[in-house]
């Protein structure tokens, strides 16, 4: 007997499955990317009203400091709000002590006054300068919270004291207010953040390798992949920074992120000099060392297609060493390479190998952070920023020469509003000392002010000046500072909403004692939007060379860089110099934009170049550090004499002295090799192994030097 037939759906189920289907990935999808902005939204204007409520049952003097400061806060995730919060209130602490010194010390001449408060602004913005992180805020606020303190007690010393207890409460109040709400409702984890980088960093650099070893990367693609793992690289420090303040995050997280970070610099570099190898011999066409090498590419390649698990990297070294004995053997029953053909393929597979190590540690980093498995690494120290010494002190000199000309402004125009002008030019001059393009910084705050100047006078005078309690004064303020912090939640137009954000808070938001008055309001409509113009101005007319990442700056201090890889103390040297050439690597990326011209490329290529250089001499100190005097020995030391000397002053003719004194440096290692055959000596044959690769990397750097134009300082 035959089943009876299922009944087909009917239409209206299909139907209605298929429209709640659709209203489900459409309610995700908002979810995911709108909703995440409200709900942003709803806790900014959650702790801002919070503060602005507490510090009216407070009784304090500006109940908008704390609201402006709950909109300074508003960050993506809990950790960066915490870790802001925190700098914010040690740099408070900071500015109001130095407010307190120096007008104790100068309580009664306002000049000296002024004088000191630019001394104190020029070196706090020149250490945000320097810092370039969450740290700079720091500086940052303990150049402007002094302004901000002194400035109104010049003409009455003896309330300094209480201007300063009050500016630390206020901000104090809005700190807790934003740290609880961002901390505790529908927290937003920046270690989740953190951990995506790290996957798609790994994988990011997986593909590119394997790009590379099957020829689909051009070398001028693989510069600018260079340039964005240097901005990598920088970024996830400043994550792992942010995820330190929260509460699940541990300091064997913190040493595995620093262990992550430089085995990826380590591997980066020795598959680039591998790189650079490659393209030279490919672009010296077909030879027996390219024929010998593109088989163990090609292996490794494949290998990079799969799942990298700790058994199967251990199968790839081992293939590879397979591939070396064949090739070798190989080598040995064909005719004798040519001197240079043999220190390729030396080299080639002191490279290979030297990667394959580096790729099996980064790849076991990687995945012991991805499964959360705590491991015990050796701290090679936090990630360093290195800013050029003139960047610093140009920051510096131009936040003081803006304090002193609002500052002159203020007692040419006899207009108390210029009051505001001095705050804002040195908040913002201070700000946007540490970025890569500060006059776009400041224009999108401007545009921030510009476009609050008429929705708070609307907010303010139709609104506000109705409302007779707080909570209706809270509605009536709620949709101006909700579309500020709407437009915080987009990275694009995040400047203009915190300008939004300032200006309205500093202007709409009532105090104690209520005063309607529109010529007052305009008046400080004027001034803050003059201090921002200043600081633009400033930008654009001191120095405006000096600012970060500009390729001039930075192609010197690689030189310098690279100087000192010859002459600084070798402790933790290779660390170091790694940080700070990726540093300013990434400093450069950040100032070119997307698409960066052929000047800017100029600087990757050098930048890259001394990378490869420095590595080979901070390895050969270290081998002449570890070796027994004789000819090998003095040789290698007569090329790092000769080529610190040559860094230090660059000429055709000191840099052909330095190829000679390489040329001869491995003929005498070469010639100790035959002494060093024994299977107790395996260890310093090794060494003298490694002493080869680097002479050669020498060698082409310095030819890739000699043929190109010199960047030096």
């Amino acid at each position: 007997m035959n089943a009876t037939p299922a009944a087909p759906p009917s239409p209206d189920h299909s139907a209605a499955r298929r429209a709640f289907n659709w209203l489900r990935n459409e309610t995700r999808a908002w979810a995911g990317t709108e909703g995440e902005r409200f709900i942003f939204v709803a806790k900014c204007m959650l702790a801002s009203f919070s503060a602005l409520w507490l510090a009216f049952r407070l009784g304090l003097d500006a109940p908008y400091t704390a609201l402006a400061t709950t909109i300074i806060l508003a960050m993506p995730s809990s950790g960066m709000v915490l870790e802001k919060a925190f700098h914010r209130f040690l740099g408070t602490l900071i500015g109001c002590s130095a407010a307190l010194a120096l007008v104790a010390l100068f309580p009664q001449t306002p000049t000296v006054l002024f004088l000191g408060l630019a001394l104190w602004v020029a070196l706090c913005t020149g250490g945000a300068a320097m810092h370039r992180n969450q740290q700079s805020y720091s500086f940052v606020l303990a150049g402007y919270t002094a302004v901000m303190i002194a400035v109104p007690a010049v003409d009455a010393p003896a309330s300094v004291f209480t201007l300063a207890v009050t500016r630390v409460t206020e901000v104090g109040l809005g700190i807790i207010c934003s740290a609880v709400v961002h901390d505790v409702i529908f927290p937003r984890r920046h270690s989740r953040a953190v951990m995506r980088t790290v996957q798609a960093r790994y994988a990011g650099f997986i593909d590119f390798c394997r790009g590379v070893l099957e020829h689909r990367i051009t070398p001028e693609a693989a510069e600018l992949n260079h340039l964005k793992f240097a901005a990598d690289i920088a970024a996830l420090e400043s994550g792992r920074a942010a995820a330190f303040f929260e509460a699940g995050h541990s300091r064997t997280q913190t040493r595995q992120l620093h262990a992550f970070n430089a085995a990826f610099m380590t591997a980066l570099t020795t598959f680039y000099t591998l790189h650079r190898l490659s393209h030279r011999l490919r672009a010296a066409g077909s030879g027996p060392v390219l024929d010998l090498v593109e088989p163990m590419y090609a292996h490794m390649a494949r290998t990079l297609g799969e799942d990298l698990t700790a058994a199967r990297l251990a199968q790839m070294r081992t293939t590879l060493a397979d591939d070396i004995t064949a090739a070798r053997a190989q080598l040995a029953a064909a005719p004798a390479l040519e001197r240079a053909q043999q220190i390729d393929f030396d080299t080639a597979v002191e490279l290979l190998e030297r990667y394959a190590s580096n790729l099996a540690d980064f790849a076991a980093l990687y995945h012991g952070l991805a499964q959360q498995k705590r491991q015990q690494v050796s701290d090679p120290g936090a990630y360093s920023p290195k800013t050029p010494p003139a960047i610093i002190a140009a920051s510096g000199f131009r936040a003081a020469v803006t304090l002193l000309v609002t500052a002159g402004m203020w007692y040419w125009l006899a207009w108390p509003a210029t009051v505001n002008a001095i705050l804002m030019a040195t908040i913002f001059c201070a700000l946007a000392s540490s970025s890569p393009r500060p006059t776009a910084m400041v224009q999108g705050v401007l545009l921030g002010f510009m476009a609050g100047m008429p929705l708070a006078f609307a907010t303010e005078f139709l609104l506000v000046a109705k409302a007779d309690s707080f909570y209706p004064m809270v509605l009536a303020a709620l949709p101006l500072f909700a579309f500020a912090a709407y437009l915080i939640a987009s990275p694009r137009w995040a400047g203009t909403g915190v300008g939004m954000g300032m200006f309205s808070a500093t202007l709409v938001v009532p105090s104690n004692m209520m005063r309607y008055d529109v010529e007052s309001f305009i008046g400080s409509e004027l001034s803050l939007t003059m201090g921002v113009v200043v600081a633009w101005l400033m930008f654009k007319v001191v120095l405006p060379e000096h600012t970060m990442g500009h390729r001039g700056h930075v192609a010197a201090a690689l030189w310098r860089e690279a100087q000192q890889a010859c002459d600084a103390r070798l402790y933790r040297l290779k660390r170091r110099f790694d940080n700070r050439v990726r540093d300013l690597l990434s400093q450069l990326n950040a100032a070119a934009g997307p698409a960066p011209n052929a000047e800017t490329r100029a600087v990757v290529r050098q930048g890259l170049t001394l990378l490869e250089l420095g590595h080979a001499v901070i390895e050969l100190r270290q081998l002449i550090a570890a070796s027994h005097a004789g000819e090998a020995r003095a040789s290698l030391e007569t090329v790092l004499r000769l080529l610190a000397a040559y860094l230090h002053a660059p000429s055709r003719a000191a840099g052909e002295e330095v190829l000679q004194a390489v040329l001869d440096a491995g003929t005498a290692v070469r010639a100790a090799l035959p002494d060093v055959l024994h299977e107790t000596q395996a260890e310093r044959r090794a060494r003298l192994h490694t002493a080869l690769t680097d002479l050669h990397s020498i060698y082409t750097s310095l030819l890739d030097q000699l043929s190109g134009e010199f960047h030096a300082a």
